[in-house]
Order: C-alpha cells, then structure tokens, then sequence
C-alpha cells in the first residue's frame, strides 16, 4: 500500500485544455496517488480512469476535487460522503448555495477554491 497522499478528480478529462485534466497531471506532478473518475474513457495521462468514486478501491481519500457542473456534484455528494475524504474541493463553477448547503448537511470538509492553486501549480502552465 502506498504511503502517497491520494486524490481523486472527478471530471477528469482527456482533453488537455480542460481543467478535470490540468488537476490531474498537476496532482501526478505534484506525487499523488490519482484516481481520475470518467464515465467515458478507461485511461487518462495513462492512469485507468473509474466510472464513479465508489469504484475507486480505495476507502478512504484524502482529497476529492470536483470538475463538474453544481447539477451533477449535487447528485454524487452521497458517493463523495461514503468515501471518507479529508477534503472535497468544489472547484470554481461547480458550487452553488444548494451544493454548498447538502455538503454541509452531510458534514464535508468542502474547500471553495482551485485545487490545482492549492498542490502550486498554475493551471495556465499546464
């Protein structure tokens, strides 16, 4: 078992001009453990991609960061609370009084801010 800090990115993206996959390069960068979560694709910036958080085989995380739209943070926050994450970050675009109220209510460590800003990286750079 890995020592590494884990994270996944929820939204992870193949496309490189995309947030979802910016956080994850900066986060593989940066020594984490990834877990990009994908419907679509089975691999990103060659780590195998999960379907939703309760396919990552993993219990705990220590951070979850999300890069999709309020409507769909709103629907997986229940998966995001079984995962146990010491933080979950709602990435600009993705809160709204509604997510930040049920994620309060399921008693998340919710961090409103850019989680690539937060491992020192400049999303602009990668």
């Amino acid at each position: 078992m890995s020592s590494r800090p884990t994270i996944a990115i929820v939204g992870a993206s193949t496309n490189r001009k995309k947030f979802g996959n910016k956080a994850v390069r900066a986060y593989k960068n940066a020594g984490y453990d990834v877990y990009p979560i994908n419907l679509k694709e089975g691999e990103i910036e060659g780590l195998k991609t999960y379907a939703s958080l309760d396919a990552v085989p993993l219990q705990r995380l220590d951070m979850i960061s999300l890069y999709v739209p309020p409507a769909i943070v709103l629907e997986i926050l229940d998966q995001v609370a079984r995962k146990e994450s010491g933080e979950v970050w709602l990435n600009p675009g993705t809160a709204t009084k509604d997510v930040v109220a049920k994620a309060e209510t399921l008693g998340l460590n919710a961090v409103q801010a850019c989680s690539i800003l937060a491992v020192g990286e400049q999303p602009d750079r990668l």
